[in-house]
């Protein structure tokens, strides 16, 4: 074999090489590009879609998988989504108006239905509070900027209060349950599971739920990208999500043991969380804009948020 031969065929290797990691390298970058991100939060309806596992199946017809990233709340999922870390992910409603008053970008693609029955405000079972009126001038436990502060808000308005009437006590649920149990506050508003958890076992009971105040739903987001480069990808998602949901409403022996696991609850407070909910996924119609707008208005107002903001603007068209 002379030595004209061997720069040859080393000459060849070498393009075979070259080729050869261009091409894993290409191949690496399709797949990246194939995977779906999906922020969600263990009590809620994507964690459900997580746990029974069909939406793999679905994607994996396009050609896509899914990476899910579990987060503690609403808001740092939404910063993830702000830093493009996820695509898509679920929050509650007053998430999205901070995210949005701050200047992030992100695109409410679809709505969850209404669970206000597991939403008020709790009070001892013994307590001297038997209506809102009796609210006044009364220590109350909330989360500020939360749907509960918005909930507490609409009520105190229904019986001509306002926050000035009564003593504020801005907790996090975690510190406030601790607070109501040891009686530091009269009255403590919340949603489930922690009003189910309470009233099951804290000798205590809702003196109203959110009927006629707040709707509190779940708000399906993800980046302006996502919403408007992937629509295939997205309607598969919200898809298995309205599947998972009907799910999810019919059968609620599993649903109640997957989440009490999960959540490390006794069984007795996830099922009252889980039968005065129905779950469910809709479009974004005016009358759920006109309902955030109301949020994002009334924030604007009390000065939570620094700018007032057009939630339709936010809206996938």
């Amino acid at each position: 074999m002379n030595k004209k031969y061997l720069m040859i065929l080393g000459s060849l290797l070498l393009v075979c090489f070259i080729t050869i990691g261009c091409s894993n390298q290409s191949n690496n970058e399709t797949e990246e590009e194939k995977v779906v991100r999906i922020g969600y939060q263990k009590n809620g309806p994507l964690f459900i879609v997580k746990s029974r596992g069909t939406l793999e199946e679905s994607l994996k017809e396009l050609g896509f998988t899914v990476e899910w990233k579990e987060f503690q709340d609403g808001p740092s999922l939404l910063e993830a989504l702000n830093a493009g870390s996820i695509d898509l992910g679920r929050t509650g409603n007053t998430p999205p108006i901070f995210s949005q008053a701050a200047g992030s970008k992100l695109t409410y693609v679809a709505a969850g239905f209404s669970k206000y029955e597991g939403s008020g405000i709790l009070v001892k079972n013994d307590s001297t509070i038997t209506s809102l009126a009796d609210l006044k001038g009364k220590k109350i436990a909330f989360s500020k900027g939360s749907s509960s502060h918005y909930l507490l808000v609409k009520a105190l308005e229904s019986v001509g209060l306002s926050l000035d009437d009564i003593q504020p006590a801005y907790l996090t649920p975690g510190n406030a349950r601790i607070a109501f149990e040891q009686d530091q506050v009269d009255a403590w508003v919340v949603w489930d599971p922690y009003t189910s958890s309470t009233e099951v076992n804290a000798n205590a009971k809702l003196l109203v739920n959110g009927e006629g105040l707040t709707t509190d739903r779940d708000f399906f987001v993800s980046t302006e990208d996502f919403a408007t480069n992937q629509e295939e990808l997205l309607n598969t998602v919200l898809n298995e999500v309205s599947v998972s949901m009907d799910w999810a409403n019919t059968h609620h022996e599993e649903l109640i043991e997957l989440l009490a696991t999960e959540l490390k609850m006794d069984e007795a407070s996830v099922t009252l969380a889980v039968e005065r909910r129905v779950y469910g996924v809709e479009d974004i119609n005016d009358e759920i804009l006109i309902e955030q707008q109301e949020m994002a208005d009334l924030f604007y107002e009390l000065e939570i948020i620094p700018n007032e903001i057009k939630v339709n603007e936010a809206v996938k068209q």
